[in-house]
């Protein structure tokens, strides 16, 4: 089992700048990746940023340039820079984190959740 936290989330004004933070633990030696994905009323959950634990990073087309995923290994924490935020990032961000379990052909992965961070630019 891997538990996630999140923090950061708020209310900023369009232009400004927010840092969400997610802190894994439990299971966390086998976690393959980790990442944001984000949720607006009335759509679907979309990825936003993810990292790989060789520290590849892939981002969403509309946050490319704006938002910079990284990580502290030392602290089993993902952190998701987000700069120039436009009111249509205002969703609720849920940290992932990706591990597999089990051998061989029987290897799955499985996804974890955190309980979402709201974030809502307005002016």
């Amino acid at each position: 089992q891997v538990q996630l936290v999140e923090s950061g989330g708020g209310l900023v004004q369009p232009g400004g700048s927010l840092r969400l933070s997610c802190a894994a633990s439990g299971s966390i030696l086998t976690i393959v990746d980790m990442g944001w994905y984000r949720q607006a009323p009335g759509k679907q959950r979309e990825l936003v940023a993810g990292i790989t634990t060789g520290g590849s990073t892939n981002y969403a087309g509309s946050v490319k340039g704006r938002f910079s995923i990284t990580r502290d290994n030392a602290k089993n924490t993902v952190y998701l820079q987000m700069n120039s935020l436009k009111s249509e990032d205002t969703a609720v961000y849920y940290c992932n984190a990706g591990r597999l379990v089990g051998y061989g052909s029987s290897q799955s992965r499985e996804d974890y959740w955190g309980q979402g961070t709201q974030v809502t630019v307005s002016s």
